[in-house]
């Protein structure tokens, strides 16, 4: 599961820094949430393929979060795909993305699915499984969990070698596969541990702090929470929908994340450590992301 930050700015694009988009390489197929300008161009900087996007989960509607679609569905339909791109959104999604297929003469050459979420709906995929939930913005708004089943326990060596385990037999009981030690049959649940939760990644869109997204982030292996502002302006920040630093990594500590990416930067900022220092008053484990950035996720 790898995550690549294609744009971190917030509101518009600078210099340094594109709309938001993020990838996420779900190891079964890439999504992405947010389309902002210029999303395309940032994937051919980076190390995802825009024509592998299966699906795509926008936050709302809002120009620096959707910008990019008409432009990356056109380029799709002139590289020939023909596989379905599904996209999510909040309520007012399919008349948005209605408008999005009818910009500019192009020849759409394979389905766009367009499905319409309500906070607190789930979306139930192969292998994993995408919450919503209501981000406090001024316009209808959804943050996203991606969250995986549940997976193996991990193998207890120690356990296969005390059962007569040797050799090539650990890789197969590694691989799920039952061996036979003398007259016993040894199967893979013999020596793994309880099953774990699977991985999971929650990425707030823009949003005041918010008790929804701290629920949907409990526990969560990576949040991804926007960060527009430092904490002198945090109070107008929240008036427009927004979080400084501080109050991300707050939400963070609180909902007891494994780490915090922060994001959505104001281009008022052309250095991003004050922000990184500023919430690392309040949670350890937190980096400003920067365009191109890629992250593993791994189990916890």
């Amino acid at each position: 599961m790898r995550l690549t930050f294609l744009g971190t700015a917030g509101s518009w694009p600078t210099k340094e820094r594109s709309a938001s988009a993020i990838a996420l390489d779900t190891e079964r197929e890439l999504i992405l949430l947010d389309c902002g300008e210029g999303t395309q161009r940032q994937f051919f900087q980076s190390s995802a393929s825009f024509m592998k996007v299966r699906r795509v989960f926008l936050t709302h509607f809002h120009g620096d979060h959707f910008l990019g679609l008409p432009g990356l569905i056109q380029s799709m339909c002139l590289n020939q795909r023909s596989e379905p791109l599904d996209i999510y959104g909040p309520p007012d999604a399919p008349e948005m993305i209605e408008r999005v297929l009818k910009l500019g003469y192009f020849t759409l050459r394979f389905p766009v699915n367009v499905h319409a979420l309500n906070a607190g709906e789930s979306v139930e995929l192969a292998g994993y499984t995408v919450r919503s939930s209501r981000a406090v913005h001024p316009v209808p708004s959804l943050a996203y969990r991606i969250e995986e089943g549940p997976q193996r326990g991990r193998f207890d060596g120690e356990k296969a070698r005390g059962l007569g385990i040797r050799g090539a037999d650990f890789s197969h009981l590694e691989a799920g596969e039952s061996v036979r030690v003398g007259g016993r049959v040894v199967e893979p649940g013999d020596v793994m541990g309880p099953p774990r939760p699977g991985r999971s990644v929650v990425y707030s869109g823009d949003s005041a702090p918010s008790e929804e997204i701290r629920s949907l982030a409990r526990g969560a292996t990576v949040l991804i929470h926007e960060a527009t502002v430092s904490n002198e302006l945090e109070e107008e920040a929240n008036r427009w929908g927004h979080s400084s630093a501080r109050q991300a990594a707050q939400l963070a500590r609180e909902a007891e994340v494994g780490s915090l990416f922060l994001t959505h930067f104001s281009s008022r900022y052309k250095e991003l450590e004050p922000l990184e220092t500023e919430a690392k008053g309040e949670f350890a484990n937190v980096r400003v992301a920067r365009d191109l950035m890629d992250h593993l996720v791994l189990r916890l």
